[in-house]
């Protein structure tokens, strides 16, 4: 019996994978993410505007995407597959960043990359729904997150070491970060294995009248927090720029990611397993805190404590969060919907993704990077007064326990 609650407790080894195999295709991103806005501002000349475009567009069409991927997957009752699918994309696109000359080479490899994330995101997301024990799902959601931002500071980490060794030579580097993606896409292939029932469920349409009906009330409410939240976290890029009018060095800008996903990754999990014990209200609710508190500091000046301060805050909140808001996501949700109604939510947060990151541009190029900041504390505060509304059981759905 002790040896059987013991086995109970214990997250499966497949989510453990799909938490290696963010990490690594992570490390492959962010090798190149953490230097893209330079690049194209230094190298390509391209305007902040633009970079905010970019970063939005590339965002939101991941999350886009998602929508389809998470409705396939429930139709077809697999979901690995069109995660493998997704990681593969990533990892294809890694070489165009590598051959751009133009900004226009750039937003293709962003495009198809990000296409990539949205293949895979709804369906490995509701394949941690599918593995993880009820009563261990923020555990679950948690750890995934914690071992993906892991990969998040140790690609601008690597991506630092070689600028300073290769004397800034962006091309190289982008060419290097090819490995960790296919080292991804093999660990995903030969290292997970989808629970039998999620493989023979029946086919249903996700999308009919009837079924769209079970996404009831309170997955709603959570999609629209969601989506408010997004408008209030624009592109990590403006990070990374308000870095460089703090005088940071081209050379360390990595550095601002990997202090940011530092905190995140060494969070996630802790507050992941709070989430099983603790209100989701309130926890999200401090998280919303908390990210007023780092928009604060980033608009109050671009000196290195005020900006060190806002990177570390910023990470936090992501902590305390992301993770948080997958698992309101599965609670909410019916379990043969659930791929839906991930696809569902990062629908609306893409929309707002892409309206946030290209605002935060505009702001930045008009009125400066305080402006922009607080623009973000604002909308901050606005996801507080609906998560008061939506407060308590509004959130969970009644019979939710599978």
């Amino acid at each position: 019996m002790a040896e059987n609650a013991g086995r109970a407790q214990r997250l499966p080894a497949a989510i453990w994978a799909l938490g290696f195999v963010s990490l690594l295709m992570d490390i492959s991103s962010e090798m190149i993410h953490s230097l893209l806005p330079v690049f194209m501002v230094t190298v390509l000349g391209t305007s902040l505007w633009a970079v905010g475009l970019i970063e939005g567009f590339a965002e939101a069409t991941a999350l886009i995407v998602k929508v389809f991927s998470g409705v396939l997957s429930d139709y077809w009752g697999k979901r690995k597959p069109l995660a493998v699918l997704g990681y593969g994309l990533g990892a294809a696109s890694k070489p165009l960043f590598a051959l751009a000359t133009s900004t226009g080479l750039v937003l293709a490899a962003r495009v198809i990359d990000r296409v990539g994330k949205g293949l895979r995101g709804a369906p490995r997301d509701a394949l941690v729904a599918d593995l993880a024990p009820p009563g261990m799902r923020g555990a679950a959601f948690g750890l995934r997150q914690s071992l993906d931002t892991v990969g998040a500071f140790v690609g601008p980490l690597v991506a630092m070491g070689l600028m300073l060794l290769w004397a800034n030579d962006f091309r190289a580097i982008f060419w290097v970060a090819i490995i960790p993606g296919f080292l991804a896409v093999a660990l995903l292939l030969f290292g997970v294995r989808e629970p039998a029932h999620a493989r023979q469920a029946p086919r249903l349409n996700p999308i009919s009248k009837d079924n769209l009906k079970r996404l009831s009330g309170p997955y709603w409410r959570v999609v629209a927090i969601g989506a408010v939240f997004t408008l209030a976290r624009f592109s990590e890029a403006f990070l990374l720029l308000r870095a460089l009018q703090g005088g940071l060095p081209v050379a360390y800008t990595p550095l601002v990611l990997i202090a940011m996903n530092v905190v995140y990754a060494l969070g996630a999990y802790p507050f992941g397993k709070l989430s099983d014990r603790l209100s989701h209200t309130t926890l999200l609710a401090w998280g919303l805190v908390v990210l007023i508190g780092a928009d604060g500091l980033l608009a109050a000046g671009s000196h290195w404590t005020w900006v060190w301060a806002g990177i570390a805050l910023w990470g936090l909140h992501m902590a305390m969060t992301q993770g948080l808001l997958a698992t309101m996501v599965t609670n909410a949700a019916p379990p043969d919907l659930r791929g839906t109604a991930f696809g569902f939510f990062n629908l609306v947060s893409g929309l707002a993704m892409l309206l946030a990151s290209t605002l935060a541009g505009v702001l930045w190029d008009q009125l400066g990077a305080p402006v922009t900041f607080a623009a973000g504390a604002a909308f901050s505060g606005v996801a507080l007064l609906l998560l008061w509304w939506c407060r308590g059981s509004r959130l969970e759905r009644p019979q939710s326990t599978a």
